[in-house]
């Protein structure tokens, strides 16, 4: 059962897809995706989104979305006065 070392591969994956991991490091994945079909379709998943979303252009959002959504998070934030009390 690889479930610790699975545990430790999720946490040690943005590391490795951001390119900031050692070389030991780095080969410890190597592996671990190579014994671990499970672990091995999150790093293929995670690893294609990125491709996607990095090729992605910019969007604008329109003025109007954007003050709908200023409002709603000026509510959510604003402190609840029934849990000051």
């Amino acid at each position: 059962m690889h479930t610790y070392k699975c545990k430790w591969f999720l946490e040690e994956l943005n590391e490795y897809l951001d390119d900031t991991a050692d070389a030991e490091l780095r080969q410890r994945i190597e592996q671990h995706i190579h014994e671990c079909p499970n672990c091995w379709v999150v790093f293929d998943s995670t690893k294609k989104t990125l491709a996607v979303y990095k090729g992605m252009e910019a969007q604008n959002v329109p003025a109007d979305v954007e003050q709908r959504l200023l409002k709603v998070l000026q509510q959510k934030l604003k402190p609840n006065h029934d849990e000051i009390r």
